[in-house]
């Protein structure tokens, strides 16, 4: 399957933001589609890890597509919070994935480690793990990350989910500050996308 240039994918998402960044990192010759074409509710993400869960979702939708399909699972790690929220970092945002609430909550949760946090360095990480999978054969997994800082304030309205509140390595500029095009050259799905490409 892998041998062949794919020319139909579909993304296993119902999140428009990363349903866009994934769409930029792809070559264009791919026909692309999405789950909200086909009215589907996302499986149960009960693995352990970000590479466990994208697989989940590549292989479940495939099988109730037909079609190949790319998942992607990822996440913000913080250090003071014993690496949460992790693989649970859209479930912060509760039932309706609010990310505003999640940033929130992140915030009272550092509050409670360190009531002077806003005055350290807080080390964070975006993890993304990417798959893709045709029925319930795996063609590739592969995960990457970006290192970085938690601000401590919300800063910029592009992007999504924790965007806002996270500061890469050696900048300074939140993700939700900086241009798409910018984001996209240095974040952790782009990094991950580097290692799939061999695979489209």
């Amino acid at each position: 399957m892998s041998k062949q240039k794919i020319e139909k994918l579909l993304i296993g998402t119902k999140n428009k933001g990363k349903l866009q960044e994934i769409k930029n990192l792809l070559p264009k010759y791919i026909e692309i589609h999405s789950t909200s074409e086909f009215d589907l509710k996302s499986p149960v993400e009960n693995g352990k890890t970000f590479k466990e869960n994208s697989l989940i979702k590549s292989k479940y939708f495939s099988k109730k597509t037909g079609l190949l399909c790319l998942a992607d699972d990822s996440g913000l790690e913080i250090d003071l919070l014993n690496k949460n929220p992790g693989i649970y970092s859209a479930r912060w945002g509760g039932k309706k994935g609010d990310f505003n609430k999640a940033i929130k909550r992140v915030y009272r949760e550092l509050n409670k480690k360190n009531k002077n946090w806003k005055h350290k360095k807080i080390r964070a990480r975006f993890i993304c793990a990417l798959s893709i999978s045709y029925l319930d054969k795996k063609i590739a997994c592969v995960q990457s990350k970006v290192e970085g800082i938690i601000s401590n304030k919300p800063k910029g309205k592009n992007g999504f989910g924790y965007d806002p509140i996270f500061i890469p390595k050696n900048r300074k500029k939140t993700f939700g500050e900086m241009r798409p095009e910018v984001k996209y050259k240095i974040d952790h799905r782009h990094f991950a996308f580097k290692k799939l490409r061999k695979f489209l």
